[in-house]
């Protein structure tokens, strides 16, 4: 194999490779990425045997063939090379070694037999749909702060995606809990998309998700089976496994009865429950609403470190309340906002307490009050 590409198009393959690949690793080839160089193009394909990315970048190819380099080594590699640079990888086949040229700088990888390296299994897809990146974004981003790492709940280590009816007709919906609190995110139902399986995405594929959907003006194409989920463009796919599972009847416990509606600015709100929240002790960080005619006090009393409180003005017209929360969990709520106002429905001190933003039904969340 030898093959010439822009530094920067390879740092971009790279990182998003070695990402994937996990640090230690027990057997030696997960830790590669396999490089296969045809045509004009140069393709990166790095798995951790539950997830798969394959990263296609333009390149001089002299000659085609493939290798496969430990893949953090070459990320730091490239990483460290000068910008704009030409970076030659050659690999004559026989030396056991591949050999890195850019300018005056020249390393020697070790490299393992290509045929060592696992192909995840390509799947039938039942069910094939297009959507636009940015969809895909706020459907993911605006539920995963609520994916549980308690691993004895591994069904819900994941964001649930599924074909489901909204307000307005059927819509793709993407569901994350913790037992604490719950996002329950809407966008209109892709062309394809009717028969969607139910299926729970892996918060680490989650999460290399978020890298293939920077570009806004990208169209992915979703490829989804009983066992696996496919997000690809025309120059990368991330295949991965989805959690064998069944994802909870999260219905249930989205209150629905709520009458006590408080809407405030999102922003100031998530500013003064972060200021108040600096005394409290980090075990609970609880932190108390008392509502009242169209004034909302957060307090937090700590008795071993201090107590603090903030008014804001709002609009509340319901009888007195006192209700309390993580704030932690209020803080990460508040921050999904992308509207001015958050709305809160509220029902009593021990009831579940929806939040939305602004009328919109699309994105809700539900979070558990706490004693205080």
């Amino acid at each position: 194999m030898k093959a010439s590409i822009e530094r920067s198009a390879l740092l971009k393959a790279m990182s998003r490779a070695q990402s994937v690949v996990e640090r230690r690793n027990t057997i030696p080839i997960l830790a590669n990425v396999l490089i296969e160089a045809e045509g004009a193009e140069v393709s990166f394909r790095a798995t951790d045997l539950d997830i798969e990315v394959i990263d296609k970048s333009p390149a001089v190819v002299e000659r085609a063939g493939a290798t496969t380099v430990p893949a953090h080594m070459l990320h730091e590699i490239v990483r460290k090379l000068p910008d704009g640079a030409m970076v030659e990888l050659h690999d004559d086949g026989v030396s056991g070694r591949l050999e890195i040229k850019a300018g005056r700088s020249h390393f020697s990888l070790a490299t393992l037999p290509r045929e060592d390296f696992p192909i995840m299994a390509s799947s039938e897809y039942e069910c094939n749909f297009s959507a636009k990146a940015p969809v895909l974004r706020r459907l993911f981003d605006k539920a995963k702060f609520a994916i549980s790492t308690e691993e004895t709940r591994y069904y819900l280590n994941g964001v649930y995606m599924h074909a489901s009816d909204g307000a307005n007709g059927r819509v793709l919906r993407c569901v994350a809990t913790d037992g604490h609190r719950l996002a329950r995110i809407d966008a209109d139902l892709p062309v394809g998309a009717e028969d969607l399986p139910g299926v729970i995405v892996p918060r680490k594929t989650v999460n290399e998700l978020r890298k293939l959907l920077d570009d806004d003006e990208g169209i992915i194409a979703v490829s989804v089976s009983e066992t696996k989920i496919r997000f690809a463009t025309p120059e990368i796919t991330l295949t991965s496994k989805v959690i064998d599972g069944t994802f909870p009847d999260y219905t249930r416990v989205i209150p629905t009865g709520n009458t006590k509606r408080l809407e405030v600015d999102a922003a100031e709100f998530a500013k003064a429950v972060d200021r108040v929240s600096t005394v409290s002790s980090e075990r609970s960080r609880a932190v108390k609403l008392t509502l009242d005619e169209d004034r909302l006090v957060l307090s937090v009393n700590a008795p071993d470190s201090g107590a603090a409180d903030e008014e804001l003005a709002v609009a509340y017209s319901d009888e007195p309340l006192e209700i309390g929360f993580n704030a932690k969990y209020l803080l990460e709520i508040a921050n999904q906002v992308d509207r001015e106002n958050a709305v809160f429905m509220f029902n009593s001190s021990g009831d579940p307490t929806l939040m939305r933003e602004g009328n919109d039904d699309s994105a809700i969340y539900v979070v558990m009050p706490m004693r205080v």
